[in-house]
Formats: structure tokens, sequence, C-alpha cells
């Protein structure tokens, strides 16, 4: 059976309204996330002229989600080049190795 992590109680700011947030991360993670949401209302807020606070934050969910899976698809692609160029490059790799160990000579590496 697996124990759950002790939830801690931080105290945050969001759009002006303090909050206290539960969770099972480091406090300072979670100071971190609150900021990014409050920046993100307070910029929009500036941008658009919004007034509402609770419409601000619709709009800062909605552009965080955006960074995020923007952020997701971006990692898959790098890791699937990645892993592509690990793949062409062990093929060059075992090319490289069977060239060497049929010519009999040594090769970059001074395997024999």
């Amino acid at each position: 059976m697996s124990e759950e992590p002790e939830k801690t109680s931080v105290r945050v700011e969001i759009a002006g309204e303090e909050h206290a947030i539960r969770a099972s991360v480091d406090p300072e993670h979670t100071r971190r996330c609150a900021a990014l949401v409050d920046d993100t209302v307070r910029e929009i807020k500036e941008k658009s002229g919004v007034p509402q606070n609770h419409r601000a934050v619709i709009l800062a969910a909605l552009s965080v989600a955006d960074r995020y899976f923007r952020a997701v698809a971006e990692l898959q692609e790098v890791t699937r080049e990645t892993a592509e160029r690990a793949t062409r490059l062990h093929g060059a790799i075992e090319g490289a190795l069977e060239d060497s160990d049929s010519s009999g000579s040594v090769d970059e590496v001074g395997r024999a």
C-alpha cells in the first residue's frame, strides 16, 4: 500500500484575491504556479482591457493551457527527432564496426 505524500497549505494571491492552496508538492512550486497565473491574468487585463477578474482568469487559464500544449507538442517532436537520429547513428556505428571486422583493419575508434 502506497502512502500519499503529505499536503501542505500555501497562501497565494491571484488577481488580487488571496487563496489557500493545499498540495502535495513543494510549496515553492505552488508559489511559482500561482505567480505564473497571476502574471498572466495581469498581462491579459492590461492588453485586453478586460475589467472582470473572472473573465481575465478564464483567459489566463486558456493562455497557460495553450502554452502547455505547445510545449508538450514541441517536446514530442524533439523526442521523435532524437530517437530518429539515435537510430541512424546506431546504424552507422554498426555498419562501421561490421566493415572494420570484415576488413581486419583498425577503424577510427581504435578497434581491431
